[in-house]
């Protein structure tokens, strides 16, 4: 859909006139470091040029009203801004309360209300459309009311809506990418302090192909948070005899000599993954930067393998999806990417291979499953903004 076809719908749904502006931020993908920015790790995603965009402007009342365009069966959904709680039965819309509720609490006064229109091209789940949406929103917020945030600030706003008020405990990652994201740019980010470098993620003589499972997941009805319950139950028992704040400032090293004192053999598992994860990041953005593509597949392999076995976090559907991608000529290596449970797979694919990697993969995947897997070449894009 294009600006103009959004505009004019925006304008059929909540009628003419007014300071209308477009906004836009995008999905992102993380080529590895899964499930450990809530642990202090480094991850390292990217931004896609697919995300959520939102046509807005003020009103004179202090009523919200929002609509989506990927969700319109349900037509307009009203709120409030004296009405800032969780609702189960409003659905996507907790997503921009959310937003709102966490400015308001940092004392970021929205003084009216707003006409929202919201559409997104993200495809399936797992490319982080929630926080595309956290922080389209902040970016709206921010240009509105010429509120003094930044984009990393905008970030942690998102972040804090979804874990308090959407009950999502999600690490910093997906909204970090989304508002910071830079065309043909990765993001090496240490989540424990927040500081980051860009690393060019332009692969010689290779296409990353993103591959969509069509498995529906939540990850608030996942067992996402229960494996950050099982990570901190961990960290406590590695408390008694390390001086750490964080599993990922342990090396595999010292994680072997004292993964005995985690009393629960799950919960040791799980702590594993972060560990030997955070040194597989910095192993595989240390080999990208020298074109290693060959130590930057292995490893994005020994973090699928990780993601199956130890931390449990894969599906049926996920798993047979990377063992056909596994298996097909010019492939480097394909893993799991994102929350988990579903979603997506990247893959490092040499470019004469990419259509019958598309061909082989999808027949297969049907064939098992009964599922249409869906591919994308990746397309590295830019973080949110103001586009009118």
């Amino acid at each position: 859909m294009t600006l103009i076809q959004m505009a004019n719908l925006f304008t059929k749904i909540f009628g003419d006139g007014g300071d209308i502006r477009a906004f836009f931020a995008p999905g992102r993908v993380n080529m590895i470091g899964e499930h450990i920015d809530y642990n202090g790790g480094h991850v390292f995603p990217c931004a896609l040029t697919v995300g959520n965009y939102a046509i807005a402007r003020k009103r004179n009342d202090r009523k919200l009203r929002f609509y989506s365009h990927n969700y319109r069966k349900g037509g307009i959904m009203e709120s409030s801004l004296d009405d800032l709680v969780f609702k189960k039965k409003d659905g996507w819309i907790n997503y921009p309360k959310g937003v709102i509720w966490a400015f308001k609490q940092h004392g970021m006064e929205i003084n009216c209300g707003l006409d929202v229109f919201v559409w997104g091209n993200i495809p399936g789940s797992g490319l982080s459309s929630s926080a595309a949406m956290e922080v389209v929103i902040g970016t709206m917020l921010k240009d509105f009311f010429d509120f003094k945030v930044s984009p990393i600030d905008i970030a942690l706003l998102g972040q804090e809506s979804e874990n308090k008020f959407n009950g999502m405990n999600c690490g910093i990652m997906d909204q970090f990418a989304s508002a910071m994201g830079k065309v043909d740019q990765a993001i090496l980010l240490d989540c424990a302090s927040l500081k980051y470098d860009y690393v060019p993620l332009v692969l010689s003589n290779c296409k990353i192909i993103v591959t969509n499972s069509n498995k529906p997941h939540s990850l608030t009805s996942s067992h996402y948070n229960d494996r950050r319950r099982e990570c901190e139950t961990a960290l406590k028992d590695l408390q008694t005899v390390c001086k750490i704040n964080n599993l990922c400032e342990l090396t595999p090293e010292q994680f072997e000599q004292y993964k005995d004192v985690i009393k629960d053999d799950i919960c040791r598992l799980r702590a594993k993954h972060a560990v030997y994860e955070e040194q597989r990041t910095k192993d595989a953005v240390a080999a990208l930067k020298l074109n290693d593509i060959d130590t930057f597949g292995r490893l994005l392999n020994e973090s699928g393998d990780s993601l199956r076995y130890d931390y449990d976090a894969t599906c049926y559907e996920i798993d047979t999806l990377v063992d056909a991608a596994r298996r097909q000529k010019g492939v480097y290596g394909s893993r799991e990417t994102g929350g988990g449970w579903g979603g997506n797979t990247v893959s490092i694919v040499q470019d004469q291979f990419v259509e019958a990697f598309k061909e082989n993969v999808g027949k297969e995947y049907r064939s098992k499953t009964g599922l249409t897997a869906a591919f994308a070449t990746l397309e590295v894009g830019d973080g949110g903004r103001r586009i009118i």
